[in-house]
């Protein structure tokens, strides 16, 4: 009795708040039909929440309230639907860089069903076979398994493997494990692996790369939140190594909500990777490793930022200032060599025999700046993003006489640039196509990032995804779907130079690269 349960939007906004009676009923009058949450909280109780409810005609819905003393009740996820706009892993396994660790497919993670309130949740797991063209690292075809499972009402496993099946030893894999601590928060870990016997450089090859990321989550309130972990990077050649990567790289974020406005202050380390899901797959975000002065560098750097975010029912802005200071920014580039296709005996670079693509550190820079994004959501299920930013980014100028690498390498310097892109995605109605168009803008000069620690900065200039739906079974949450990935579309932001051995590269921030396959979910 005297309980208060609130009806949730989408967005977790409140539509509604009511009291329970004396027999601890409720009831909400004149609700649309459409998707929902619930949120019940009373005095020595711990809040019960329950999610996805799908709202139709005279529609039932149980909460429980536990005290502090029992344990809670963590109801599995219903399936997704294409119109979801929530990715539930993607915030909570988010480290304070603000990019998903563990992010399955565009339109969702895995789920977890079970038969009834009290029955156990099932694991759930996907199969993907890709082919990949224009990757770093993962060229070729390309092998995933994910899993996932709930041992426990306030515990998830989660566990992937990506492999190469025309290598007999090249690898990447993932486990990630969290434990949720009620209203005071979460713990998650998340460890990776990679094994990459055709990566070679520096008189070596073979690299190997491990990194065990650990944070917690801390909910102070409904108004203060804070994030506090660090991560650990392991990286060195299996064979010939000149050195060996020993790095912890800590990170925190502390924010403030009142109503639908935050005020967050973050500190990062680790320099976030390209979105992986645009390779489409989960996609382990291993921290950036090149070679620079004969050694493995570690890209890295310290980022602070103080941000301002509000958020409606239908449209969000959010608008940052940072300061940067990064270490060994990584360049990537194609190499066309100019005789029978031989590796390039570079002493400062990763090459990738696969691929055809090299990896190289520049000399580090400062940098500070302004980041704006204003996102709205459209009919039909259709989504609309606009973002701004600016700061330094490393530029290349053109060069008229063959060079030395070390001498292409050392052109690159900082400048100021800004950039502006938008992005557009929705699902088509009757096919149910998901698809996602961008476009970001920035001068073509620029082989680096601008605000390289920017939340889902996306790939630069024409990108595309699509995923159709081949069989769909909604109820067991089991299908067959294909996709299709091209970035960079019309190879743009390439700089074209000539060594002296006449062969050519062609540094870019984000080379074209096209990825296509199926996804099994069972």
């Amino acid at each position: 009795m005297g309980a208060v349960v609130e009806l949730l939007r989408p967005d977790f906004s409140v539509a509604a708040r009511v009291f329970t009676n004396s027999k601890g009923h409720f009831s909400f009058a004149d609700v649309a039909p459409g998707r929902y949450a619930l949120k019940a909280m009373g005095a020595s109780f711990l809040p019960s929440m329950r999610e996805n409810v799908r709202v139709q005609a005279n529609t039932v819905v149980n909460l429980t309230l536990n005290t502090l003393y029992e344990v809670i009740q963590w109801l599995p996820a219903q399936p997704r639907q294409p119109n979801d706009q929530r990715d539930d892993w993607a915030w909570t396994l988010r480290s304070a860089a603000n990019r998903p660790l563990l992010r399955w497919l565009e339109d969702g993670p895995l789920v977890v069903v079970s038969d009834g309130p009290h029955a156990r949740p099932q694991l759930k797991a996907r199969l993907m076979a890709t082919g990949r063209q224009g990757t770093f690292g993962e060229d070729g075809q390309r092998i995933s398994a994910e899993l996932q499972d709930t041992p426990s009402d306030s515990r998830e496993l989660l566990a992937q493997v990506d492999f190469d099946p025309g290598s007999n030893a090249g690898m990447e894999s993932m486990l990630g494990f969290r434990q949720e601590l009620g209203f005071a928060g979460s713990v998650q870990s998340v460890a990776e692996l990679a094994i990459q016997p055709e990566i070679e450089g520096a008189g070596a090859e073979g690299l190997d790369e491990a990194t065990m990321r650990t944070w917690q989550s801390i909910r102070m309130g409904d108004m203060l939140q804070a994030e506090i972990g660090s991560e650990q990077v392991l990286a060195r050649f299996a064979q010939n190594s000149p050195n060996m990567i020993a790095s912890v790289l800590p990170f925190a974020m502390v924010g403030w909500n009142k109503g639908n406005s935050t005020i967050h202050y973050r500190l990062a380390t680790a320099v976030p990777g390209e979105q992986a899901e645009a390779a489409g797959h989960a996609g382990m975000m291993l921290p950036a490793v090149a070679v620079r002065n004969g050694r493995l560098a570690l890209e890295h750097g310290l980022h602070q930022e103080l941000g301002w975010e509000r958020r409606t029912d239908d449209s969000g802005m959010a608008v940052l200032v940072y300061a940067d200071t990064l270490a060994n920014p990584m360049l990537e580039a194609m190499y066309r060599g100019s005789g029978g296709g031989d590796g390039p005996a570079f002493v400062n670079a990763l090459y990738d025999s696969n691929s055809g693509l090299l990896r190289t550190a520049a000399s580090g820079y400062s940098s500070a700046g302004v980041v704006a994004t204003f996102d709205r959501r459209l009919p039909h299920g259709h989504h609309v993003r606009l973002s701004y930013a600016n700061g330094d980014a490393l530029v290349m100028g053109a060069v008229q006489h063959p060079a030395a690498f070390s001498q292409v390498v050392s052109m690159a310097r900082p400048r100021r640039a800004q950039t502006y892109s938008i992005s557009v995605s929705g699902t088509l109605d009757g096919t149910g196509t998901r698809w996602r168009a961008s476009y970001r803008w920035q001068p073509e000069d620029t082989v680096t990032r601008v605000a390289p620690y920017a939340e889902e900065s996306g790939e630069p200039y024409l990108n595309l995804h699509v995923r159709q739906p081949m069989y769909e079974d909604r109820e067991n949450a089991r299908g067959v779907d294909a996709m299709i990935n091209v970035t960079n579309l019309l190879a743009q932001g390439q700089r074209s130079f000539v060594l002296s051995d006449g062969s050519l590269l062609e540094f870019a921030q984000s080379q074209r690269a096209i990825s296509a396959g199926l996804a099994f979910t069972f």
